[in-house]
C-alpha cells in the first residue's frame, strides 16, 4: 500500500463535538508511517528492488520508532 493511497483514505474530519477532541493530523500521519513501515518488512525482494530497496533497508525503516517522524509533522 502507498503512502498516498492510504492517506487518501483517511478522514479529514471526524464526528468529534469539538475541535480539541479532533486527533491532530500529524499524529494521525505518523500513525500511517508507522503501518507503512510495518509493510515493508513484507514485501519480497524483487518488490523492494522495484522501490529501490535492499532487505537490509526496509528492516532498517521498519525498526524505526513512531515518534521518528519529519520534524514538520510534530507541529
Amino acid at each position: 500500500m502507498s503512502a498516498i493511497s492510504f492517506l487518501r483514505r483517511l478522514p479529514l474530519t471526524g464526528g468529534y463535538a469539538s475541535s480539541s477532541r479532533r486527533p491532530r493530523p500529524g499524529l494521525r500521519y505518523a500513525l500511517a508511517i508507522f503501518r507503512e513501515r510495518r509493510h515493508l518488512e513484507d514485501l519480497d525482494d524483487a518488490l523492494l528492488r522495484d522501490i529501490g530497496l535492499t532487505r537490509e533497508a526496509a528492516r532498517s525503516e521498519a525498526a524505526r520508532p513512531l515518534w521518528d517522524v519529519p520534524t514538520r509533522w510534530r507541529r
